[in-house]
C-alpha cells in the first residue's frame, strides 16, 4: 500500500516537473532578458539621433482633418513609417472622409496587441507660438529637460513616434519581436473621429483585431511629479455646430445689414443666444436639455479609486497648471474630481458671426454659429444625445436652429483585470512606479471602436515620458529630461520594449 502510494508519487512528480518544465519554457519564450534587456537598450542609444529626426521629421507634415490639409499625404506618411518600422502588410484604407491605415506585423508569436495612431493634429496659429510650431525644434526648458515643440509634439506623435523607435531597436538589437501587431491608424481623431468604424470594422482589419489581447495608444503618461495614471476609460464626445441664419429662421436678415436697422429686425445672433442659454442652468453647470440622456451613477469602487488617486496629487499644482482659482461650486478637491469622473457636459468652444476684427463694425449679422462639445460618460450614447438636443430645441422654438454633427462617439471603459491593463502595472511596477488607477479619462478618444461589440477588446493607453500643451500653443514631448522623475524620448522607447514584452509572455 505505501509502495504503491511513493510509486504513485514519483510518477506524478515526475509528469508535474515535466509539464512544469514546459509551461514555464512556453510562458518565458518572449521574456526579456537581462541580457537582451541590455542590447535593446544600448541600441535605442544608438539610435536615439535617428528617432527625434522622425518625430521632427513626422511633426513638420501636419494634418489636419478640420482645415482639409495634407489627408492624402498624412496617410502615405503614416503608411511609410508603418513599413519602415516592420510592418509586412500595410494599407491605406478609404474612407467617406479622410484615410486610415491598417497594417499588420507578423512575428510568428503567440499573442497579438492592437494599436491605435492618430496621424492628424490640431489647429494651430503660428503667432500664438514662442518656437514655430511646425520647426520641432529642441527647446530648453527649466526643470524639464530639452523638448521638441512642434503641433503635435505629445498629442499624438512624440509617443507614437517612440513606439515606432521601439520596434526599430528591437529589430536593430537583432531579437525577435515578442508579439505579432496590428495597427488600425485614423487621420480624423481631431473632428470626433466620424469615419472609424469604416477602418476598424472593416472586415479584414476586424479580423485580425479580433486575434489580439486588446488595443493600446502610446502616450506619455508622466506628470513632472512623476506620477503615472493607468485610466481605464474616457468619456465620449458629441462634436456639432448649432447654426442661427436670417435664411433658415424666416426672421431677421439674409445678408450682414446695418446694426441701426435692429430696431426694426429680428437678430438671428440673439436668437443662438437665447437657444444657448435653454441648455444649462443659470450657472452653466448643469445640463437641462429636456429628456437628455441620465449618466450611469458612479460606484463606490470609482469613488474609491478617485480618493486613492487624488490623496497623490497636488490640488494646488492642478489649479496652477489649469490657470483656476476655484472648482465648480467651489467644491472640495475629492468632489470636484468626483464630478469630473462622473457628469456630462455641454461645452461651447466658440462662438462666431458678425464682424470680430479690430474695432467696431455696426453690423446685424445674419447668421451666427455656436461651436460645442458635449461629454458623455458611461450609461450615454451619442444617438440618444443628439436626439435629446434637437427635441428640446424645436420644442422650446427653436427648431430652426441647424444641428450640424461632426464626429463623436460613446465612452469606453475597460476592466482593472484585462491582461492589457495588468501587463501596464506590471511594467509600471517593476519600474518602481506605483501607478494611479482612474476610472476614465476626462477627455475622449474613440476606444468605443474596439470595447463595445462586434469586437468587445480591451482598449487604454501605455507610455513613460511627458508632454503637454496638447491644442494648445507651444505644445511639446521631452527629449531629454533634467527631472528625475521623468523619463526622456529613450526611456520612453524603453518602456514600449518592455511593455511589449510583458504582453508577450
Amino acid at each position: 500500500m505505501r509502495r504503491g502510494f511513493l510509486a504513485f508519487d514519483r510518477n506524478t512528480l515526475s509528469v508535474a516537473i515535466a509539464t512544469c518544465a514546459m509551461l514555464l519554457a512556453t510562458g518565458s519564450a518572449h521574456a526579456l532578458d537581462a541580457t537582451d534587456r541590455a542590447a535593446i537598450k544600448a541600441e535605442i542609444g544608438k539610435r536615439h539621433d535617428e528617432s527625434l529626426k522622425r518625430l521632427q521629421d513626422w511633426i513638420a507634415l501636419p494634418s489636419i482633418a478640420a482645415e482639409n490639409r495634407n489627408s492624402k499625404e498624412g496617410a502615405e506618411y503614416m503608411a511609410r513609417l508603418a513599413r519602415e518600422a516592420g510592418f509586412q502588410e500595410v494599407e491605406i484604407v478609404q474612407t467617406d472622409g479622410k484615410p486610415g491605415v491598417f497594417a499588420t506585423l507578423d512575428a510568428g508569436a503567440k499573442k497579438t496587441v492592437g494599436l491605435y495612431f492618430m496621424y492628424d493634429v490640431k489647429q494651430f496659429d503660428p503667432a500664438e507660438w514662442s518656437s514655430p510650431p511646425l520647426e520641432a525644434k529642441l527647446v530648453d526648458k527649466p526643470g524639464i529637460g530639452k523638448a521638441v515643440v512642434g503641433r503635435g509634439a505629445v498629442n499624438q506623435k512624440g509617443p507614437e513616434a517612440a513606439f515606432l523607435a521601439a520596434l526599430h531597436a528591437i529589430k536593430g538589437a537583432g531579437k525577435k519581436m515578442p508579439v505579432n501587431l496590428v495597427l488600425v491608424a485614423e487621420g480624423e481623431e481631431e473632428i470626433g473621429s466620424p469615419h472609424i468604424g469604416q477602418v476598424a470594422l472593416k472586415p479584414e482589419v476586424q479580423k485580425a483585431l479580433k486575434k489580439t489581447v486588446g488595443v493600446f495608444m502610446p502616450s506619455a503618461t508622466q506628470d513632472l511629479d512623476g506620477i503615472v495614471t493607468v485610466s481605464l476609460g474616457a468619456k465620449g464626445v458629441v462634436e456639432l455646430e448649432l447654426v442661427s441664419s436670417g435664411e433658415k429662421w424666416g426672421r431677421g436678415p439674409s445678408k450682414d445689414v446695418h446694426s441701426s436697422l435692429k430696431a426694426m429686425v429680428d437678430s438671428p445672433a440673439w436668437h443662438l443666444v437665447k437657444a444657448l442659454d435653454t441648455l444649462v442652468s443659470a450657472d452653466g453647470n448643469t445640463i437641462t436639455i429636456e429628456n437628455y440622456p441620465k449618466p450611469t451613477p458612479i460606484s463606490a469602487e470609482e469613488k474609491a479609486m478617485i480618493a486613492t488617486a487624488i490623496a497623490r496629487k497636488s490640488e494646488a499644482q492642478a489649479k496652477k497648471q489649469l490657470g483656476v482659482a476655484h472648482w465648480i461650486d467651489d467644491l472640495p478637491w475629492l468632489e470636484a474630481n468626483e464630478r469630473l469622473e462622473s457628469q456630462p457636459t455641454v461645452n461651447i468652444e466658440g462662438l462666431v458671426g458678425g464682424y470680430t476684427g479690430p474695432g467696431g463694425k455696426t453690423v446685424l449679422p445674419h447668421r451666427a454659429v455656436a461651436k460645442i462639445d458635449m461629454r458623455l460618460v458611461p450609461g450615454m450614447t451619442l444617438k440618444d444625445a443628439v436626439a435629446a438636443l434637437k427635441a428640446h430645441l424645436a420644442k422650446k422654438g427653436f427648431g430652426d436652429i441647424e444641428v450640424n454633427v461632426s464626429g463623436g462617439y460613446d465612452p469606453t471603459q475597460t476592466a482593472a483585470s484585462a491582461p492589457l491593463i495588468e501587463a501596464q502595472v506590471t511594467v509600471l511596477k517593476r519600474a518602481g512606479i506605483d501607478p494611479v488607477l482612474w476610472p476614465r479619462n476626462a477627455g475622449s478618444y474613440p476606444g468605443y471602436v474596439f470595447t463595445d461589440a462586434p469586437l468587445k477588446l480591451a482598449s487604454g493607453h501605455f507610455g513613460l515620458g511627458h508632454g503637454s500643451g496638447a491644442h494648445a500653443p507651444d505644445e511639446y514631448y521631452v527629449i531629454e529630461s533634467s527631472n528625475p522623475k521623468v523619463e526622456g524620448l529613450d526611456g520612453a522607447v524603453m518602456s514600449f520594449v518592455d511593455y511589449l514584452y510583458e504582453l508577450g509572455k
